[in-house]
């Protein structure tokens, strides 16, 4: 029955195309045959071998599968397969590879091999190898050809275009940091010498933490790394010595990957595929758009003789077109081939709607819902409608809609915004709008990862879901020390005093707007400001701080400044709490026992004073009596840097007490000095401090425990910090008249103990612990762990392990410091010893190590043991540690004692004695040997650690007396809030059927818990979620369920945006490897005003048909369009990834202006793309103060350290420098910023070295970089940026631009200044061109402004007589004239150079190409040239100069950083369009002029000294995001702000066009600029012939140069009077430029 259906069904298929295929043939074959386009996009860096590309994706999953795969590949048989084609390849390299992995991560290494994400890693290899290469010079032995000599030819690191090459054409050498091994002979006698022990007298080259180090490496031995590839002879050969002298312990193996070019005739067909090419990228999108028409401005240039191209496929007929799908028609009725193909051709040229009526569009958005959902495949339906919606739009207007749908949708859209689209991968949302396939797939890898781990855990399936899926607490930064105690000393309460009584008790008073910067007074001590000081130190007398009242810089002791904000009745608590740094020292020496004496210093003193005081006579006098101590000791030394002396205590004292006092004060001093009270509540005071871990900070300040810089500019910050807290705390009821607001904070957020190592605004350092758990042989299945006393059976949510250095005192003292942790108590911890040591172990200590083995494997359980153990290292420290003379006597008094202590504390001595004096060093030193293979893999550190682990939080490195057993409880603490309780829960909640009772211990699920929380901790996962689940999804959605996977999709998307365009095609590539369980609600757009996608897309993805059946050729993906209209203008744009920075290489078309009817017999119009460079962007700061605008930032290798430059913007302190992958350092530029800054590290931030950061880019994905500055010592005051004084003083040595600019000779961008050129400048200027050179800058896009461009160019070089510097935006331009401007700046004598910039992430972003084109205008003109430039002028493409340039460039701009033409208002006719006359433009400008933007002047120095181009994207970010404001974005903007971007305007004469200006002024012009006409909108073309006199001849002569240059089939050479007359059926043809100007 059902098979009568379909047969009916295509009867009635063929009936309806019969009757259309009777259409005369003629008429169908007048039908112009359908085009194509077809772009790809490639690498500049060379190709690299796919099989060294598996090894490195292997690598990503575990260290070992890389050793592995490499063991794989040799031992395989290597005729095994036959062919060789590239596919024989591919599919030969997966066969070995995908073995080491279970699915899904398999399919996800296939996918990865194929999209090349692992090829930069070996372009990093590559420049590691260069750089290898180059540090060594030959010997004179040595015979190269001129090709190979090392260093020879310079490499270029930022675009490694060059190939790698070695001596002699040798495939492998050997680096060992002294010298290089090219021949196996050189390196075995190296690695028999290296028997004898060689100390540390070697020397090592750098290693880094991405670096291949073979897993039987002996730590701390000479490194030997092998740069080779995998495949050649000489590997084979240098690997096998490597990896066995590794595992003898001789040497450190690290393998880097790389084939140097010419070695891929002796590898192997199938180890170099890949290499001879270019790697072919995917993972972007294609997009061809209608363009708009409004304006006729078509270059009538043709392209002749382009190349033709053949089809590079076969059209795919199973695509729809009009309800017909041709493939199921040309099967039943092949005889109709011609006449069916005829009648497809037809339907296409006719399917195109970029318009539809207003009822049409009405429900377009619910008809592709319920199109797609009601596909039998939803996201290819989804792919198909959003990728070709010009074709398809027509058919879906037409569909009857279901009530269902739109009803479901309705609902929805109740609780989630019309045409939002949100992404959720296992719960934690993704940025959909930067959101790339590369991205994706690393968030999917590290869910699969973790999900493969878990399950070797034992883990239930169902769980593993659960824990990939569950968020973990928000994670607060806002940790408050909670300094509650009686030891607070207050000068005021704002609830009680009576100053204060005038002032409004309401707390919704808090919830009043304000003006900026004022103070809201509220009687409620909502603000609590306390101090924490040693009143005797330089911190506590004075504090260099600016006075936010006074509005200068002062000298304020932390006294007088709360004194001078008390008096000035800012509404805060003020407290101090007073500390003595001395008896803070002894205490952390443990030499302040009971009954130790302990050493009165001054502090101390004061201390008791203000005690005496305050009981006495009253807390303010008590202040009163630490402010006059600050001022009697400046006062009488005049050196305020000279120690506090006891007279100036004591005299402070008198005078403080003198008025209040019948006695003399001295008797009361004598008898103060002994009073035992006194001293006691001082030792508290300070005791209170330490136990805080405040006294570490010098002087610190606290808002309601927050801790902050002591100075009133962080106070203040703070204050309005706390101030929003506390109003949302009001506004949502959670606080009230009655809530003490500190109380509040301090018990949900309050710490017991400081320590800025362990809370500090950088995230923790953070390691997977569950790959060392239940590997083999792990260190962490030897440990056994301690517990505090009787809590050994619980389940221990947190894990320290502790990493001890056995031969260093602070070693035995963190050791100590986490015993006495236990003693003190812990009920939710253990602590794991990992003992490692240096070279210089003695017998002693490894006795120590023994002892504490024994104690924790057998004895851990018992009572004392923990005891035992503290004891036993005291005694060890005190009387063992440092013992080196006979040290057998030494070994023997030490068994003695430890089985002494043994049964002092009850435990079995006899059982110490025997194992003791019986013991193996050599087992002992194995045990060292892998606490070091375990501290190497987690911290790159191979001995002498000391360090403490927390569930994989790293507090490492630990200087001595900073990290005590309270840090350990404040780990503990913040740990099991934030990373691990969650985790918990769930486990506990765990049904284990795999797993053997016996071994459900609590140390086997500590052990899983502590796996799973470091593990989870490390994922690269937004803390943001959403509930999707609140969406119904009966009749709008697309439900994709796998049970079995472990990755969970939720969205909400509108399936016709330009995300979602993006997204189909990823979500596909997803499902299609891994399958991943996907809720896809859909959301669209309800009533839609124009089509909301005016575009065809295609989503560039690899697949296995990229790899040639027949040869070695790998063609690499293509974005294919089929079919396209064939008289609609199109404009190609690519959608890449953020990071990446593309422009067009091959193209002989008109990328922005295709009009497919005028290919010819070309059927597929072709292009090809670069990715020219990755985009390294950052965000640099300074604590507590704005972002240092204007620090200058180098960036290069650690040969050549500038390479590259930029400057910080004020916005969000955004950097950005273009790299390719390699390893970078990041510094300070030399001069003013390294005079003034340094960058902090995230260490002890050592301010006296300038240091610079490792940069690695070794993916597709590039970096955003966070780095954080400090002034240097004595330069806290200081500026960055010094505006000049004048002009007269531009020359002097000590002005800021001469610092700011004598560096600068690298560059943001690209330094592409042509060779050529660069020798023709000087040859035109002997001949002619003399003087400082002038710059100008241009942009264009299109071979039409191209060709205005060109004209340009002449008309500046004929009118001037300076040597001219053209800068052109490299984004744009077209292959053909990246070509000629060579050519063309030799022929006539100019220099040039092509700039870049990447749109940053932060700013909003245009949708249109015409509107980024004029955002390049005036966006980032004070980053996108080099720092060296100060003054460039802008010339629009289509103007024509008719005065000498020169006289602009050096005109007075009167010191304002740009100078435009306001517009002429002598045309009267256009007075109607002159908007600025009138409404909101005539009120803003109040009376400035509106100034046009096709010609203006820079001043770079001013403009980046003033901070112009930061307010200028401040004004564009503030207004961008109105759809109707800056419809003339170039010209809008600087016109909007300049009142605080101020303009010089130019001489009217300076710009003129018709448009504008009218014909009376035309004679004086000194430029013409084509504007747009608004009233006529006439042709660009038209218009330059008939209005620019010179415009013909100039053009003439471009053309005929370009002809000459890039040969004669390029462009039709017409004369003058041949063009001038345009038919109106050609001028009709001509394609649009969206609007330039008015």
């Amino acid at each position: 029955m059902a098979s009568r259906s379909i047969h009916r069904t295509w009867l009635l298929i063929v009936a309806a195309c019969l009757p259309l295929l009777l259409i005369p043939q003629p008429a169908l074959s007048q039908t112009p045959r359908p085009k194509n386009v077809q772009a790809s996009l490639r690498a500049k860096w060379s190709g690299t071998p796919l099989l060294l590309e598996a090894g490195e994706l292997l690598s990503k999953e575990d260290q070992r599968l890389f050793w592995d795969f490499i063991e794989v590949w040799l031992n395989a048989d290597e005729d095994a397969g036959g062919s060789h084609s590239a596919k024989d390849c591919l599919k030969k390299i997966l066969e070995h590879g995908r073995p080491l992995l279970r699915e899904p991560l398999a399919s996800l290494f296939e996918f990865s091999l194929m999209l090349r994400s692992a090829s930069p890693r070996l372009v990093l290899y590559r420049q590691l190898a260069q750089e290898s290469l180059s540090s060594f010079p030959l010997s004179d032995d040595d015979s190269f050809s001129e090709n190979d000599k090392i260093g020879e030819n310079k490499f270029n690191p930022l675009h490694d275009a060059v190939d790698l090459r070695s001596p002699q054409g040798k495939c492998c050498w050997v680096d060992n940091g002294d010298q290089l091994f090219f021949d196996g002979s050189e390196l075995r006698p190296w690695l028999q010498s290296l028997a004898e022990p060689v100390g540390d007298s070697f020397q090592r080259p750098e290693v880094f933490d991405f670096d291949h180090v073979h897993f039987d490496s002996g730590f701390g031995s000479p490194v030997a790394i092998l740069y080779g590839a995998l495949g050649t002879s000489c590997f084979k050969e240098f690997h096998g010595a490597l990896v066995g002298a590794a595992k003898e312990g001789k040497v450190k193996y690290i393998l880097r990957p790389v084939l140097p070019a010419g070695c891929e005739a002796g590898i192997g067909h199938c180890g170099s595929l890949g290499a001879s090419e270019s790697v072919n990228l995917g993972g972007y999108g294609v997009e061809l758009a209608l363009k708009n028409m409004e304006y006729k401005a078509m270059d009538d240039s043709t392209i002749k003789k382009g190349v033709t191209l053949e089809d590079p496929r076969t059209e795919d007929l199973s695509q729809e077109v009009r309800g017909f799908i041709f493939s199921k028609i040309l099967e039943r009725k092949p005889e109709l081939t011609s006449e069916v193909m005829a009648f497809r051709d037809y339907l296409l040229s006719s399917t195109v709607s970029d318009t539809l009526d207003v009822w049409e569009l009405k429900d377009l958005g619910h008809q592709t819902v319920q199109r797609i959902v009601r596909a039998s495949d939803p996201l290819q339906s989804m792919q198909e409608i959003n990728q070709n919606f010009p074709s398809i739009v027509s058919s879906l207007s037409r569909m009857k809609l279901d009530e269902a749908v739109q009803d479901e949708i309705v609902a929805n859209q109740r609780m989630v915004p019309p045409g939002k689209s949100l992404m959720a991968l296992n719960g934690a949302l993704v940025n959909i709008e930067d959101v790339d396939l590369y991205l994706l797939i690393d968030l999917v890898h590290q869910d699969l990862l973790l999900a493969d781990q878990f399950s070797k855990l034992k883990i239930p399936h169902s769980t593993v879901r659960k824990l990939l899926s569950t968020s973990p607490p928000s994670e607060s930064s806002t940790f408050r020390v909670d300094f509650r105690s009686t030891h607070v000393y207050y000068l005021n309460n704002l609830e009680e005093d009576a100053m204060y009584k005038r002032w409004r008790s309401n707390l919704n008073e808090i919830l009043m707007p304000v003006f900026p910067g004022q103070l809201r007074y509220i009687r409620k001590n909502l603000f609590h400001a306390v101090f924490v000081l040693d009143p005797a130190t330089s911190c506590g007398l004075k504090a260099c701080l600016f006075s936010q009242i006074s509005d200068i810089f002062t000298l304020f002791s932390s006294i007088d400044l709360i004194i001078s904000l008390y008096e000035n009745n800012v509404p805060m608590r003020f407290g101090i709490i007073l500390y003595s740094s001395k008896y803070i020292m002894q205490l952390e020496n443990h030499s302040t026992k009971d009954g130790d004496k302990f050493e009165e210093d001054i502090s101390d003193m004061i201390i008791r004073l203000f005690s005496y005081i305050k009981e006495n006579y009253g807390t303010p006098l008590a202040f009163q009596f630490l402010s006059n101590v600050n001022k009697l000791h400046t006062e009488s030394d005049g050196h305020a840097d000279d120690a506090l002396e006891l007279h100036h205590v004591e005299g402070a004292f008198v005078e403080t007490i003198l008025p209040k006092v019948k006695s003399p004060p001295q008797e009361m001093l004598l008898k103060l000095e002994k009073e035992q009270k006194l001293k006691e509540l001082s030792h508290e005071s300070s005791m209170h401090v330490f136990k805080l871990g405040l006294s570490k900070l010098e002087c610190s300040l606290l808002m309601n425990g927050l801790v902050i810089d002591p100075n009133e500019e962080a106070l203040f910050n703070a204050l309005n910090e706390e101030t929003q807290r506390i109003q949302e705390g009001v506004y949502f009821g959670q606080i009230n008249s009655h809530t003490d607001v500190l109380d509040k904070f301090l018990s949900e957020a309050g710490i017991q103990r400081y320590n800025p190592q362990i809370i500090s605004d950088n995230k923790p350092r953070l390691i997977s612990l569950s790959t060392f758990i239940f590997g083999e042989g792990s260190i962490l299945n030897d440990i056994d762990y301690l517990h505090s006393p009787g809590t050994m059976d619980d389940l221990k949510p947190v894990t320290h392990l502790v990493a001890v250095d056995i031969t260093s005192s602070s070693g035995i003292k963190l050791l100590r410091h986490a015993l006495n942790y236990l003693i003190e108590g812990s009920k939710g911890a253990r602590v794991g010893i990992l003992f490692n040591a240096n070279q210089s172990t003695t017998s002693l200590s490894l006795l120590f190590t023994k002892v504490f083995g024994i104690t924790t494997s057998s004895y851990s359980h018992k009572k004392n043991v923990l005891d035992f153990l503290d004891q036993l290292c005291s005694i060890y420290q005190q009387k063992y540690f440092h013992t080196s003379a006979v040290e057998v006597d030494s070994t023997q008094a030490f068994i003695i004692k430890v089985s002494e202590l043994a049964e002092a504390n009850g435990l079995p001595s006899k059982v110490y004695e025997s194992s003791l004096l019986e013991f193996s060093a050599d087992e002992v030193r194995r045990h060292l040997s892998k606490v070091e293979n375990f501290l190497y893999r987690a911290l790159g550190s191979e001995s002498g650690v000391n360090a403490v682990f927390t569930n994989g939080r790293v507090t490492y490195p630990i200087a001595e007396g900073t990290f005590l057993s309270a840090d350990m409880h404040l780990l503990e603490s913040i740990e099991f809030k934030q990373r691990t309780k969650h985790i918990v829960e769930i486990i506990e909640e765990v049904k284990w059927q795999d797993v053997d009772p016996d071994m459900l211990t609590s140390k086997f699920i500590s052990d899983i818990v502590m796996g799973l929380s470091s593990s989870m901790a490390t994922r690269e996962r937004s803390s943001e979620s959403a509930r999707f689940e609140v969406l119904s999804d009966q009749h709008s959605a697309i439900i994709l369920n796998n049970e079995n996977s472990s990755i969970h999709i939720d969205a909400v998307l509108d399936p016709l945006s330009p995300t979602s365009q993006r997204l189909s095609g990823i979500l596909r590539v997803l499902w299609k490897y891994i399958q991943p369980s996907m809720r896809i609600v859909l959301n669209p757009v309800s009533s839609l005003a124009d089509l909301p996608l005016k575009n065809y897309y295609r989503y560039v993805v690899p697949t296995m048909d990229d790899f040639s059946n027949t040869d070695s050729s790998v063609n690499g993906p293509k974005a294919f369009f089929a079919n396209m209209p064939l008289s609609k203008t199109l404009t190609m744009n690519l959608d890449v990834p953020e990071p990446w920075l593309v422009e067009p290489v091959i193209a002989v078309h008109d990328l922005d202006n295709i009009l497919l009817e005028n290919l010819g017999d070309t059927r597929t119009l072709q292009a090809v793309f670069e990715l020219e460079a990755l985009v390294l962007t950052g965000h640099c700061s300074e604590k507590d103060h704005d972002p240092p605008r204007g620090l200058q930032l180098i960036l290069g290798t650690k040969s050549t350290p500038h390479l590259v430059d930029t400057l910080v913007m004020a916005n969000l302190g955004y950097w950005q420098m273009k790299v390719s992958p390699g390893v970078w350092y990041l510094q300070l530029a030399p001069g003013r910023s390294s005079e003034l800054y340094i960058l902090k590290d995230g260490g002890d931030g050592n301010l006296d070295k300038q240091s610079s950061k490792l940069i690695t880019i070794n993916d597709l994905r590039g970096k955003v970089v966070h780095m954080e500055v400090v002034k240097r010592k004595g330069k806290e005051s200081e500026k960055l940026l010094i505006p000049d004084e004048g002009e007269q003083d531009k020359n002097e040595g000590g002005s800021w631009n001469s610092n700011f600019l004598k560096w600068a000779s690298g560059f943001i961008s690209s330094n592409e200044l042509s060779k050529k050129a660069e020798s023709s400048s000087s040859d035109k200027g002997s001949s002619g061109r003399h003087g400082k050179t002038i710059n100008i800058f241009s942009i264009a896009s299109g071979h039409l402004y191209e060709r205005f461009t060109k004209i340009m160019i002449l008309s500046v070089l004929k009118n001037t007589n300076r040597p001219v510097k053209f800068w052109f935006i490299k984004n744009y331009l077209s292959p053909p004239f990246k070509d000629l401007i060579p050519h063309m700046a030799k022929e006539y004598g100019f220099e040039y150079e092509l700039i870049t910039y990447k749109w940053p992430t932060w700013l909003h972003k245009q949708k249109e190409k015409q509107r980024i084109i004029w955002a390049y205008k005036i966006l980032f003109l004070d980053v996108i040239f080099p720092l060296s430039l100060e003054k460039v002028i802008f010339v629009d493409a289509d103007q024509v100069v008719r005065a000498d340039m020169g006289e602009l460039y050096d005109m007075n701009l009167k010191g304002k950083p740009l100078a435009y033409t306001p517009f002429c208002d002598n045309n009267k006719e256009m007075d109607g369009y002159r908007f600025w006359r009138q409404g909101f433009w005539r009120d803003h400008l109040r009376g400035k002029p509106y100034h046009i933007s096709a010609l203006y002047v820079v001043d770079l120095k001013k403009f980046r000294e003033t901070a112009a181009g930061d307010h200028l994207r401040v004004f564009y970010e503030t207004l961008s995001k109105d759809p109707n404001s800056l419809s003339n974005l170039d010209q809008d903007l600087p016109n909007y702000a300049q009142h605080n971007v101020p303009i010089f305007s130019l001489p009217q004469e300076w710009l003129w066009c018709e448009s504008w200006c009218g014909n009376a002024t035309k004679s004086k012009a000194k430029t013409i600029d084509l504007c747009n006409n608004p009233m006529t909108k006439e042709p660009k073309l038209q218009g330059a012939r008939r209005i620019v006199s010179e415009w013909p001849d100039l053009d003439l002569e471009a053309r005929k140069f370009t002809a000459r240059i890039l040969g004669d089939d390029q462009e039709t050479v017409q004369s003058p009077n041949q063009s001038t007359d345009m038919s109106s059926d050609d001028s009709l043809q001509v394609d649009a430029e969206s609007k330039a100007e008015l």
